[in-house]
């Protein structure tokens, strides 16, 4: 069995340096995250056990300090927060800064905003939560929703496919000839980088494991792009959530994870997969089922 990784995977600058100011302001104060750091368990996890308290609204508040999410929030939530007489902690990624102000420009100069995206995200509620009107579309069916508007102002949420995000504003376009569209491409260069090296790698690949939170945009964005281009498409959160009977022994493995997945849990995966590869290569097999979950990490074979 041969194990390739895709040549970008894994954390993001912005949620690296969310995670470190988190963890470097709880050592000196107590600390409230309002909502989900980020969307990866093990994170949180790790969050929790150095006592920062995650809640979802201000008036659960406890803590002086308050951080925003990497995902970001809205004027008007930021402003419940100070409200209250609490100190305001940004840790929102550079990048989703960059959308909300392309979205608040857009809607400044007089076009009527079209947010491609999931509509219950979090990061779609900040991009979205200080506007007087808008749309949020994600499908072929949500364009064909759309009233007519004499200026259409699209952007992203910054975890979607751009592949996507090109189409529908293409059919934008096309539904609205005498309108006047203008597309700001706000989907975030890693997440790009991501995407594009996860089909490449899909491509060459028998299965192809994708490592990131249950409920990570951007990681299932993965999953479906890799699902494109390759048959045997697994989503695991941990190297324990992997099967045997998932892989042979002729099998290319490829590896990619989300912008939100430790280098821990990807080095935990390799081993896992180079174990069973070192299993399926003695001539005796041993059931690999039940073999101990990896802590160190060991090198892949290319």
């Amino acid at each position: 069995m041969k194990t390739l990784r895709a040549e970008h995977l894994g954390m993001c600058f912005g949620v690296r340096d969310a995670i470190e100011l988190a963890l470097e302001v709880a050592a000196r104060q107590p600390l409230t995250i309002l909502g989900e750091l980020v969307h990866n368990e093990t994170v949180l996890s790790q969050l929790r056990a150095s006592d920062i308290r995650l809640r979802s609204e201000p008036g659960e508040v406890g803590t002086q300090t308050v951080m925003i999410t990497a995902h970001g929030a809205s004027e008007k939530r930021v402003s419940a927060v100070r409200g209250r007489g609490l100190s305001v902690l940004e840790a929102t990624c550079p990048l989703v800064h960059a959308a909300h102000r392309a979205v608040v420009k857009l809607a400044r100069e007089g076009f009527h905003p079209v947010i491609i995206g999931k509509r219950d995200h979090v990061e779609m509620r900040g991009l979205t939560e200080d506007l007087a009107e808008f749309d949020v579309v994600l499908t072929e069916d949500d364009v064909l929703q759309l009233q007519e508007r004499q200026r259409f102002g699209v952007a992203a949420q910054t975890t979607q496919r751009i592949e996507h995000v090109r189409h529908l504003v293409s059919l934008i376009r096309k539904r609205f000839p005498a309108s006047e569209v203008r597309f700001v491409d706000t989907v975030c260069q890693p997440t790009k980088l991501r995407q594009h090296a996860a089909v490449d790698l899909a491509a060459r690949c028998d299965v192809v494991v994708v490592i990131g939170g249950a409920h990570s945009n951007n990681t299932r964005e993965l999953v479906a792009s890799c699902g494109r281009h390759c048959a045997r498409v697994h989503h695991v959160q941990k190297a324990k959530e992997l099967r045997p009977e998932w892989f042979s022994a002729s099998d290319v493995v490829g590896i990619t994870a989300g912008t939100s997945t430790p280098d821990s849990l990807i080095a935990e995966v390799e081993t896992w997969l180079q174990r069973m590869d070192e299993l399926q290569s003695t001539p005796t097999k041993t059931e690999p089922a039940s073999m101990p979950q990896p802590h160190a990490r060991v090198p892949v074979a290319h």
